[in-house]
């Protein structure tokens, strides 16, 4: 519960920021929200006063809800904004991987609940993935075209493109050195959400996060059973098989799409998204000085590219 009021304030402090003394009627919502059986969600939710629609901002690998403070005070002057921590992540639950495979398929099947659980009106809904949650929403719209009225997606790998990936997530791929992977993740603890957002970044590139999000992905880190190291390490493990999925059939994909693109993203090459942006027939647009975590380094320009799809 700590955790839960700490996100909140911050995030409802950030917000007079960008839209002045009547920001002080939008109160974030942080609650947990029961998706299926067995699957609870901690969600964001900041609404407007007068919504023009509905953004859904799906994170990547280490983050929680935390990180879309900035994108979500720029938006909720207009928009209804949702996000939430996929399994693994955050507070959200924690099933067994014999129950939740940790999948992109299983995290599709997550995101379609969500969007019936919290009763959003999909002619209305703009969905942002990032990282590990941009394929799922793509498989997801394979299923259902209708799941969105537009979908966006950015820094991450739709192909099975190993030259594309820095060699660190080329490591997740197969065995054995999956395992070890698995294994840094789990004994570096809490470093990897620490610094996850400037080790590795070229120094134009490279951000600190503030405190308070720091605080919030650390304490999401682990249970003490299972880590969101573990749950990357599973959704790896079924990542070759489900890009390939996806590959074979992006030709009946007919919800909208757009691509965005970090240009100095050092864990997967804007090469990847040239190809996805190709093969789709869709624009990509490449965020000049940008790394592999857009929404973090310069929230104005993700919100700015929102709106402009919308």
């Amino acid at each position: 519960m700590k955790a839960l009021q700490s996100i909140s304030s911050y995030v409802a402090r950030s917000a007079p920021e960008v839209l002045g003394s009547a920001a002080a009627a939008v109160a974030p919502e942080i609650s947990h929200l029961q998706v299926t059986c067995g699957i609870s969600l901690r969600r964001l939710v900041a609404r407007s006063a007068a919504p023009k629609g509905t953004i859904l901002l799906l994170q990547g690998f280490p983050e929680t809800v935390a990180v879309w403070k900035d994108v979500i005070a720029d938006l909720v002057s207009d928009y209804d904004v949702h996000s939430f921590d996929w399994p693994g992540y955050g507070l959200s639950s924690r099933p067994a991987p014999e129950e939740f495979s940790y999948s992109p398929t299983d995290f599709s099947t997550i995101l379609k609940a969500y969007v019936l659980a919290s009763g959003i009106d999909c002619s209305r809904l703009t969905i942002y993935g990032t990282d590990i949650g941009s394929l799922p929403v793509l498989l997801a719209a394979l299923e259902e075209p209708d799941i969105a009225k537009n979908i966006i997606v950015g820094d991450f790998a739709p192909f099975n493109r190993p030259q594309f990936m820095s060699e660190n997530l080329q490591n997740l791929k197969s065995e054995p050195t999956a395992s070890k992977a698995r294994a840094y993740f789990n004994n570096a603890g809490t470093q990897i959400p620490a610094n996850a957002h400037r080790i590795g970044s070229p120094p134009e590139a490279a951000m600190n996060i503030h405190p308070d999000v720091v605080k919030d992905m650390t304490e999401g880190w682990t249970d003490g059973k299972f880590s969101s190291g573990d749950a990357f390490y599973h959704y790896y493990s079924h990542f070759t098989r489900d890009e390939d999925y996806f590959e074979a059939n992006l030709g009946k994909l007919t919800t909208p799409v757009k691509v965005i693109w970090g240009e100095l993203d050092h864990y997967i090459n804007k090469g990847m998204g040239e190809e996805l942006s190709q093969k789709l027939g869709v624009p990509l647009k490449v965020l000049p000085g940008i790394g592999h975590y857009p929404h973090a380094q310069a929230p104005e320009l993700v919100a700015a590219e929102i709106r402009a799809s919308i």
